[in-house]
């Protein structure tokens, strides 16, 4: 099995999807990097860091993201030290991370090979059968238009400094994916979309998590083509997203803010798009007929992930939607 996921919605999906297969089921993550930032020297992977700790059991769940138990000092020493960005915190605990990767960086080791070594700690005792790719192992980073503060017109920030220092706040006119065109694949990323059974798209931004991903050349070309059905949750409920941004950034694409609309932005396989199936939250029912006319099978269930229990009953209804 094969899922395409970005941070906490992908995560918490994963979890449940873990809690409703056995122990020896395997299961492909293709995690999104164009979030990935160099922070303060450091190579900085928020997706595919919370991804690790939630399987692997250190996520802080509260916030659902960094570590638990987590303490600032480092933070407090940089900002002391008047050293930017001060809008952007590393844990001390989640620094131990960023220092291995970075030092495994820069001797040569790719970042396939970096993330196995780090999910060596963490899912190899507890989930043996559960492999965390990064899509690419090339740089790739998301940038927001913004207007100007200073009024001289519109401007590309990285995606963290618009989640994290401006909070999604100002309006959003473009998002630019600096570097996509030309990256590649990751080792293993095709081969886990065209050799899986089933390949699930969970609740995960459809602009700046799955999509990024998606938008690696030949991954949605591969995804179209996979033999195993293709089903997707919907990040959208009701009138917004249930976490994140992906309302501002789809307004910004010209994308109507609605789960059916996020369907027919993905498309039906059978006419070129990427999904079979696509779930939808209970109180979007009536969005049932538009979904289905696109080509592509939809059943209403509900969709947030309160618990264990929720985000269980959510991958379950996925599983029987791709395989009845």
């Amino acid at each position: 099995m094969t899922v395409v996921s970005g941070g906490i919605g992908g995560a918490r999906f994963l979890r449940g999807l873990l809690h409703v297969l056995g122990p020896d089921d395997e299961v492909t993550v293709i995690g999104n990097t164009a979030d990935d930032i160099w922070l303060f020297g450091l190579k900085v992977c928020p997706d595919l860091d919370t991804v690790m700790y939630t399987l692997g059991g250190g996520i802080d769940d509260e916030r659902g993201w960094g570590r638990e138990d987590e303490s600032w000092r480092a933070k407090e020493e940089l900002a002391a030290y008047g050293v930017e960005p001060t809008w952007f915190g590393l844990g001390d605990r989640d620094l131990a991370t960023h220092l291995v990767r970075t030092q495994m960086v820069q001797a040569g080791w790719s970042l396939s090979a970096v993330t196995t070594a780090l999910c060596a700690r963490w899912l190899s005792a507890l989930r043996p059968a559960v492999r965390l790719l990064p899509m690419s192992d090339d740089r790739v980073e998301t940038h927001v238009v913004i207007e100007d503060p200073g009024g001289d017109g519109r401007r590309a920030v990285h995606f963290q400094e618009y989640w994290v220092r401006l909070h999604a706040e100002v309006p959003a006119y473009d998002v630019v994916v600096v570097g996509q065109a030309d990256a590649t694949p990751a080792a293993g990323v095709l081969e886990a979309i065209t050799d899986c059974h089933v390949l699930l798209l969970p609740p995960s931004n459809p602009v700046v998590s799955v999509g990024t991903v998606l938008d690696v050349p030949g991954v949605r070309e591969a995804v179209t083509a996979a033999p195993a059905p293709v089903v997707g949750v919907s990040p959208i409920v009701g009138a917004g997203a249930v976490r994140g941004m992906a309302d501002q950034l789809l307004t910004a694409l010209g994308v109507e803010v609605s789960a059916s609309a996020v369907a027919v932005r993905y498309g039906a396989r059978a006419r070129g798009g990427v999904l079979d199936g696509w779930l939808i939250d209970t109180v979007d029912q009536a969005q049932l007929p538009v979904i289905e006319a696109a080509g592509i099978a939809c059943r209403a269930v509900p969709l947030l992930m309160r618990d264990l229990r929720a985000s269980a009953s959510m991958a379950r209804a996925a599983l029987d939607l791709a395989l009845p």
